[in-house]
């Protein structure tokens, strides 16, 4: 299943989350310019390198402080689909839970989501050399507040199966809650970096969105609504 768009409306224009998709892509962008061997260096320098945060002197002159990459890594991408399907979850469930906070709150609960998830994938594969880049972390935290506060809002999603192919209304519980199993599984079945992904950052943000999320939203803001709510 592909989600496409969400049937929940906003109240106000998503700034933030807009802003950060724009950033997202014009960095993006930025990397395609230099190169193959430009971009290559590129990403070393602003990558998150788990070993560096917990072996600090297997570092060789960074360009930038070890803990600015777990911010800086948000921003980097290392494809077209890796960086679409990142900015696509983004815009469908950013704008409802940007509403639900307020978009200075949302900012600072999506950077946190992605430290959280940055550092659960490099607790988990403290002496990995892997660079890890990509908006994924802090979008799971997104996806996870979205599950608590409008789980049963309606995801317009494309279904593949086979010679199938179509486009159906489901719960967001439905859709993000398989999502999440996903990833689960994936930590269980390839250790949590199987195929380049890090799926326990996936994981990680996520729960971390959860947890931070009552922290964040407005009072008036209710979990478990199914549309956009109404605010002065």
């Amino acid at each position: 299943m592909i989600p496409l768009r969400d049937i929940n409306p906003t109240e106000r224009f998503a700034i933030v989350t807009s802003t950060l998709i724009i950033l997202n892509c014009v960095v993006f962008i930025y990397e395609l310019t230099l190169g193959a061997t430009g971009g290559e260096a590129f990403l070393l320098s602003f990558a998150f390198i788990p070993k560096h945060l917990f072996y600090p002197d297997a570092v060789m002159g960074g360009t930038i402080p070890v803990a600015a990459t777990l911010f800086t890594s948000m921003f980097l991408h290392g494809g077209w689909l890796h960086i679409a399907g990142n900015m696509l979850y983004l815009w469908i469930f950013g704008n409802n839970v940007e509403d639900a906070t307020g978009r200075v709150r949302f900012f600072i609960f999506y950077v946190l989501c992605g430290l959280f998830a940055a550092y659960i994938h490099a607790f988990m594969h403290q002496s990995s050399v892997t660079p890890m880049i990509g908006a994924s972390g802090a979008i799971s935290g997104v996806l996870g507040a979205y599950l608590l506060l409008y789980p049963r809002a309606r995801v317009v999603t494309l279904v593949i199966f086979g010679f199938y192919i179509r486009t159906v209304e489901v719960p967001a519980m439905i859709v993000l809650g398989l999502w999440f199993v996903l990833q689960f599984l994936n930590v269980l079945i390839a250790g949590g970096s199987g195929g380049g992904v890090a799926w326990h950052a996936h994981v990680g943000g996520f729960v971390a969105g959860i947890l931070l999320i009552g922290l964040f939203k407005r009072r008036d803001v209710p979990f478990g609504g199914g549309r956009g709510v109404p605010y002065p």
